[in-house]
């Protein structure tokens, strides 16, 4: 089947940077476009923002991506295109030091940060292996490579998804699927509201789904196996230190 005319599956849609790699992908692209998150409106207040341009045909999937039965039981459309395009995106952040984290807020980062993209590549693979070839972008975190002592549950399950990153692009090499890290750095996004911050000291999230557009036209003999995305002029409290 073929990559140029297969779907695009972007989890953590329904609001901050999911929603805009989506709107990107609709502005640059005719892939169609499955759209995946727990909030069922906010998937749809996506999905109509994104309607403005009438080539891309676009699904919406509520689900609990922690929930492994509730993933492997996800359908999509007949008519829709198999997806040759995976985007990790979902999970949230917990700004709490390690010694005030209770153990239900530790695994709960795991469980959104790693084992949500677990699941949902679990599901889809055998799709992406039917493309002629295929690509899964991972929003890993700069905490998955260097740790935060403001956030050390958030930059832990960040570590477990990069190395889970790695590892399935070893599993991958020799097939046709493209595997790549994200490590983004201070990105604007829901998680920002109600903090004093001035939204162009951080990463514009557009520029996040204009590189995961550019990723999806390398040619198949080339892949961005990570890349780091920082602020222009470096990171801004609360987290920045």
């Amino acid at each position: 089947m073929s990559f140029a005319d297969s779907s695009v599956i972007i989890t953590g849609a329904s609001q901050g940077i999911g929603r805009e790699i989506a709107r990107v992908f609709v502005e640059h692209t005719n892939h169609p476009l499955i759209l995946i998150a727990r909030n069922k409106s906010g998937l749809e207040e996506t999905k109509i923002l994104c309607q403005e341009k009438d080539t891309n045909q676009i699904v919406t999937l509520p689900c609990d991506l922690t929930d492994s039965v509730a993933v492997s039981n996800l359908d999509i459309p007949e008519y829709m295109a198999e997806p040759g395009i995976i985007v990790n995106n979902a999970g949230y952040f917990l700004l709490k030091k390690l010694q005030a984290t209770s153990s239900e807020e530790f695994r709960g980062q795991f469980s959104s940060n790693a084992i949500t993209a677990f699941n949902l590549t679990q599901r889809f693979l055998p799709d992406l292996k039917r493309q002629d070839r295929g690509l899964i972008v991972n929003i890993c975190s700069m905490e998955a490579i260097k740790g935060k002592g403001s956030s050390g549950a958030y930059a832990a399950s960040k570590h477990a998804l990069l190395g889970y990153t790695r590892s399935l692009r070893k599993e991958l090499l020799d097939s046709q699927i493209a595997v790549t890290a994200i490590n983004l750095g201070q990105t604007y996004s829901t998680s920002w509201e109600g903090m004093n911050v001035d939204p162009n000291q951080l990463i514009d999230p557009s520029d996040v789904g204009k590189l995961i557009v550019a990723l999806s036209e390398f040619s198949p003999r080339t892949v961005a196996e990570e890349i780091t995305m920082r602020p222009q002029h470096g990171e801004i409290p609360p987290d920045g230190f």
